[in-house]
C-alpha cells in the first residue's frame, strides 16, 4: 500500500505491506463545485442581518479582518466580492483597509500579504499587519471575566468592521472563525494572554463552541461590535466547500453543525501507533502549528502507543517564546510549575507537547534540527521509510493524511 502524504508545498510517499490491515482516518472531504457560486449566495442571503452593501450606506471608511498565511481561509478568493458589495453601497476603494488578524503569531511579508489578498487587490487597497504592542492598540472595555479589550487603533477607528476567516474545530475557542478575527485576531498582547490563560482552567474539546473561553471572546462585542462577518468551511486545498455570512454571532452559529460533522470523527483510541501528516502547508509551515496536529493524532493512540508526524516545519519554532522555552527550560515539571503561576502565550505549546509525552512516544519527520527535535522530547527521523517499517511491525496502526483537519473524537456509547 502505497501513501502520498503533504509535506510543506510538496508531498513525501511511504509503503505499508498489503498485509497490513491498516485504518485510514480522515476528515469528510468533498470536492468543491462552484466555489463563486458560494460566496455570492452567502453574501446575497446574509443571517440575521441586512446586505453588505446596506451596511456600508453612508459611512465613511471600513475594515475587512483577514486571516493570516498559516490558515486556511481562502481570502484572495471572496475578497473581491465582498470590496463589490462594499462599492455598491457607495463606499470607494481608498475608504477600506484590510487587516490581517496576526493575534500573536507573526507578521507578514509584503510577498505574504500579495498572496493573501492578491496582486490587484494589494495595489488597490492598503493592507496592513495588526500589531499587539500596547501602544498601538485602544483600550474600549474589560469584560466580566477580567478580560481587558485593546484592539488595534485601525479596527476601533473604522466606522464599518467586517470579519472574515474559515471555520474548523479549536481546542481553546471550540470551532475558529466568527469573533476570533476581532480577538484574538486584532487584540493587544495583554488581551490575548489573559483570555488565553483560562484554559488553565478550562479545557475546551474541539468542536465545543459553547464554552465560556470562547463566551469571553465573544463578550468584547459589546464594547466594540463586529458589523458583518464572512466565514468559510474549506478542505486541505483551501476549496470552499461551505460559506456563510451576515451576523457576527448567528451567523456563526448557523455553520457551525456542518463544520462539525466535516470534521469531527467519532473513533476510539485503540491504535498502538498512528502515522500523521498535517496535511502539508499551510499547517505544517511551523511546529507552532503543527502540535495542533500532534495532538489530534495523539486521540487515537493508546497509552503508551507511538505517534510519527510528518511536517515540514521549515520555519521551525514559529513563535520566539516558545523556542526560548524549549531551549532554556528543559525540566517539564519546572516548566508545568511556572506556568501555574503565570500563563505564558507561545510557551503553552511546551505544555501541549509535555501533555502529549507523557503519555506517548513522538517520532518527527522534519526539516528542524535534530538537537531541536530532541530538546522537544522527540525522536528526529532522516529515514521516513525505515520508521514507517518500525511501526507497521506494531498490531494496531492508523494513519492520518490530512491531521490537522481530522479531530477524533471519543464514540458516544449507546
Amino acid at each position: 500500500m502505497e501513501y502520498t502524504v503533504g509535506y510543506g508545498r510538496k508531498t513525501v510517499t511511504f509503503h505499508l505491506p498489503t498485509t497490513k490491515q491498516v485504518t485510514e482516518v480522515s476528515y469528510r472531504r468533498d470536492t468543491a463545485e462552484d466555489q463563486s457560486g458560494l460566496i455570492q449566495q452567502a453574501l446575497q442571503y446574509p443571517i440575521a442581518s441586512p446586505s453588505l452593501r446596506e451596511l456600508a450606506q453612508g459611512k465613511r471608511s471600513a475594515v475587512i479582518l483577514i486571516s493570516d498565511i498559516s490558515r486556511l481561509s481562502p481570502s484572495y478568493k471572496f475578497l473581491p466580492m465582498i470590496l463589490g458589495e462594499l462599492m455598491e453601497g457607495g463606499l470607494d476603494l481608498s475608504q477600506v483597509r484590510i487587516v490581517v488578524a496576526l493575534g500573536m503569531h507573526r507578521k507578514q511579508t509584503e510577498k505574504e500579504l500579495v498572496q493573501l489578498v492578491g496582486e490587484s487587490i494589494y495595489n488597490q487597497v492598503e493592507v496592513l499587519n495588526h500589531s499587539a504592542l500596547p501602544e498601538d492598540c485602544v483600550h474600549v472595555g474589560t469584560t466580566s471575566l477580567g478580560t481587558p479589550v485593546e484592539i488595534f487603533r485601525p479596527v476601533v477607528e473604522a466606522e464599518l468592521r467586517i470579519a472574515t476567516g474559515n471555520m474548523e474545530p479549536h481546542g481553546l475557542a471550540g470551532l475558529s472563525g466568527g469573533v476570533k478575527a476581532l480577538m484574538p485576531g486584532v487584540s493587544s498582547q495583554r488581551s490575548i494572554q489573559h483570555n488565553h490563560a483560562f484554559s488553565r482552567q478550562w479545557k475546551v474539546q474541539p468542536g465545543d463552541q459553547e464554552n465560556p473561553i470562547r463566551k469571553d471572546m465573544e463578550e468584547t462585542l459589546k464594547f466594540l461590535p463586529v458589523h458583518f462577518l464572512f466565514n468559510t468551511v474549506v478542505n486541505h486545498q483551501q476549496e470552499i466547500l461551505e460559506t456563510v455570512a451576515g451576523d457576527v454571532l448567528e451567523a456563526h452559529r448557523h455553520l457551525a453543525e456542518k463544520a462539525k460533522q466535516r470534521f469531527l470523527v467519532p473513533i476510539d483510541p485503540s491504535f498502538d501507533a498512528v502515522i500523521v501528516s498535517t496535511g502539508g502547508h499551510p499547517k505544517d509551515l511551523q511546529l507552532y502549528q503543527a502540535v495542533k496536529t500532534l495532538q489530534n493524532a495523539s486521540k487515537l493512540v493508546k497509552p503508551g502507543g507511538k505517534i510519527l508526524l510528518i511536517a515540514e516545519c521549515k520555519e521551525v519554532f514559529g513563535n520566539g517564546l516558545f523556542q526560548y522555552w524549549v531551549e532554556t527550560v528543559q525540566d517539564s515539571a519546572r516548566i508545568a510549575q511556572m506556568m501555574e503561576k503565570e500563563f505564558v502565550l507561545g510557551a503553552h505549546k511546551v505544555m501541549h507537547i509535555h501533555e502529549i509525552l507523557q503519555q506517548h512516544e513522538v517520532f518527527l519527520f522534519s526539516e528542524v534540527p535534530d538537537s531541536t527535535v530532541e530538546l522537544l522530547g522527540f525522536h528526529p527521523v532522516a529515514d521516513l521509510q525505515a520508521c514507517v517499517d518500525q511501526l507497521a511491525e506494531l498490531k494496531a496502526l492508523a494513519v492520518m493524511p490530512y491531521g490537522a483537519l481530522t479531530f477524533p473524537t471519543q464514540q458516544k456509547e449507546e
